[in-house]
């Protein structure tokens, strides 16, 4: 990740990694440099990403918003994720991200190096390569290496990022707030519930989460909350393990934000207890934890619900309906 994390414009590359391992040439016939100026992938990797040749292009599954591919090259590979439909903004904000996590020098994340629009339209974000392992990461490892990475990322701005994002394709504002209370339920919950009142006229859980976040001050009392680096959106398809077995995240959602609501995605993450145990021994448990727990998913239940459809709706309600009935209001 970057020294300093900053504002990247449109266009900006990233500081390169060491020399890569380089690949033995092959017979296949390489892409020819004349085409470097129709291209704006190929002529970065040709250029500052130090090869001479391409030598195949081939996708990467996965990703349900970006086209993923890997560029293998005589200079190492590059994994290079493309949209036709948006401006470089998204993939700025993700290399940002990136370079945020990255330069905590804790867990393992892909290092960027250039964002920039595609020709005609569309944008394109180039990073670092990861072979993948044959297994997820060792749970109790990736718990110790996200705490470390929660410990070592500060901010002292207080909470939000540099730029907005998104979590899936839903916009995600972070502008900077000095308290955490008010920024969770301005820009998390109340952004959330606001926007199913104006997708689906969903009045009741608009209602009814206002009423949540007006009253859920009791829920963080006798606790002090520093402002964390998170990634965001950790799920089980954002989790993965180098072929060393080292955990790696990737595909965030970057903000500093209070450490508990990296476990917001945890209904589809498959954290374990070995996970807990290790994550506590470096970040230690505040009290109150469990009680706010529900809380945390609470903004990526709503998330669902705006991306999916009404089969996220009622767990959303769920717990609102509960936190009315604990805090009584």
């Amino acid at each position: 990740m970057v020294a300093h994390v900053g504002l990247i414009s449109v266009g900006v590359s990233f500081p390169s990694l060491p020399s890569l391992p380089r690949l033995g040439f092959t017979k296949r016939r390489p892409f020819a440099m004349a085409a470097m100026s129709e291209d704006p992938i190929q002529e970065w990797i040709l250029t500052e990403g130090k090869a001479t040749q391409i030598t195949r292009i081939r996708p990467i599954g996965g990703g349900c918003i970006n086209l993923a591919n890997c560029y293998d090259t005589d200079a190492g590979s590059f994994f290079v994720k493309t949209n036709r439909s948006i401006g470089p903004s998204m993939f700025e904000a993700e290399a940002i991200g990136l370079g945020a996590m990255y330069e905590t020098g804790t867990i393992r994340v892909p290092k960027p190096f250039k964002v920039g629009p595609l020709r005609n339209s569309g944008s394109y974000i180039i990073m670092e390569f990861i072979e993948f392992g044959a297994s997820r990461s060792n749970q109790s490892e990736l718990g110790r290496k996200l705490a470390e990475m929660h410990k070592a990322g500060k901010s002292e701005k207080g909470f939000g990022f540099p730029v907005d994002n998104t979590i899936g394709s839903t916009p995600q504002i972070n502008t900077w707030c000095s308290d955490w209370i008010q920024f969770y339920g301005e820009h998390r919950l109340g952004y959330q519930l606001k926007l199913a009142q104006d997708q689906y006229g969903d009045s009741t859980i608009y209602q009814k989460g206002q009423r949540l976040i007006k009253n859920m001050a009791p829920l963080f009392e006798n606790i002090s909350i520093e402002p964390c680096l998170l990634h965001g959106d950790l799920w089980s398809g954002n989790i993965s393990s180098d072929k060393n077995g080292e955990p790696v995240i990737l595909d965030p959602a970057c903000y500093y934000g209070h450490s508990e609501a990296e476990f917001g995605m945890s209904w589809c993450a498959g954290f374990g207890g070995s996970f807990y145990s290790s994550y506590f021994e470096v970040m230690p448990k505040q009290p109150g934890f469990e009680k706010r727990r529900d809380l945390y998913l609470l903004y990526h239940y709503l998330n669902h619900y705006n991306l999916f459809g009404s089969g996220y709706r009622s767990s959303a309600m769920s717990i609102i309906d509960d936190y009315l009935r604990m805090l009584k209001v």
